[in-house]
């Protein structure tokens, strides 16, 4: 339990660590999901390549889609690309690299699935069995059959138990061929995405190591800019409800005692922490407008740090920032009573 609970520790670090961990999940969910399905090809000659295609496409496109959903970062791309200009600029590297850190991703789980697939075989084998060479693996004496006949013979070779076809073609070496047909497809393409995995990881500081480093820091800071947002916005609903229930009841005590009621006292709750809290902000317009200050134009990038007064004007004027101060003297008196 120790080592699981380190691990959830671990994906809850920070957001990468988290999509990391998400990525994973759904991975190891391909594979079972495959593993779980039940694959039964039609064995008609029409059907056959548009339901193993199917299997082999579909499943990946609907995992990269739930990739992007399951990523929360999906909207804050998309409210980052589609704010106005406001006060502070909009960087393509950004929005590009934040971009591509999700569509890597995204693309784990159905990278898996394809892998799987290839290498089991069944997908390839209903899609192509009516593309079987039978004049170099079966019985060419067989060839004076009509086309569509032949056509339907092959498309019974994923189906075993009602394959009749032996004599035109063997069905274990239709099924062999074309499973070695895929998984050596399979083997290329976890051969192509390792080449491009290593590639990307190893080229990629060695030309623009400085803009990645850069895209990847305010990216990050956007994260955890519209965290604590979304933290203020929520400590201020707090603050605001506090005091304006607490202004409700106190409303209500007044009208009470107004109509001769006996109330039993109470302490008076202090609400002046929550009032503090408002900033200002006590009413629902001028809130609204805030909200929609903060999505017009969000605030520069640049942090003025005020320079402090000194008694004959600013300080650092007239020294450098770094020079350091004359020491401080001490003295010490003695007193004795003899």
């Amino acid at each position: 339990m120790d080592k699981f609970r380190m691990i959830f520790q671990f994906f809850q670090s920070n957001q990468e660590s988290f999509m990391n961990g998400i990525c994973g999940i759904m991975a190891l969910a391909s594979t079972q999901m495959y593993s779980a399905f039940d694959f039964n090809c039609p064995c008609l000659p029409h059907y056959n390549l548009a339901y193993g295609l199917g299997i082999l496409l579909v499943p990946p496109f609907i995992l990269f889609l739930l990739g992007f959903v399951l990523n929360n970062n999906i909207s804050m791309l998309a409210e980052e690309w589609r704010r106005p200009q406001g006060q502070r600029g909009k960087d393509p590297a950004v929005l590009r690299y934040m971009f591509c850190s999700m569509a890597q991703r995204a693309m784990i789980a159905p990278a898996v699935w394809l892998s799987v697939t290839l290498l089991d075989g069944k997908c390839i084998t209903c899609a192509f069995c009516t593309s079987v060479p039978v004049d170099t693996l079966g019985n060419a004496s067989h060839s004076r059959l009509p086309q569509g006949e032949i056509q339907r013979v092959l498309a019974r070779i994923p189906c075993k138990e009602i394959y009749n076809g032996q004599q035109l073609i063997a069905n274990e070496v239709a099924v062999r061929y074309l499973r070695c047909i895929s998984q050596a497809l399979g083997w290329c393409f976890v051969l192509l995405m390792t080449m491009l995995a290593f590639l990307v990881r190893s080229l990629r500081p060695c030309f623009s190591q400085a803009a990645f480093l850069k895209s990847r820091y305010w990216s990050h800071y956007i994260d955890i800019e519209r965290k604590l947002f979304d933290e203020t916005c929520a400590e201020h609903a707090r603050s605001f409800a506090k005091v304006c229930i607490q202004q409700f009841f106190e409303g209500m005590s007044t009208d009470l005692v107004a109509a001769h009621c006996h109330l039993p006292r109470k302490a008076p709750v202090d609400t002046g922490e929550a009032a503090e809290k408002l900033l200002g902000i006590t009413d629902q317009g001028t809130m609204n407008m805030a909200l929609k200050s903060w999505h017009r134009c969000k605030p520069p990038l640049h942090l003025n740090l005020p320079a402090l007064p000194t008694g004959n004007g600013w300080a650092g004027e007239g020294q450098s920032p770094t020079q350091p101060s004359a020491p401080r003297r001490e003295t010490a008196a003695y007193y004795s009573w003899v």
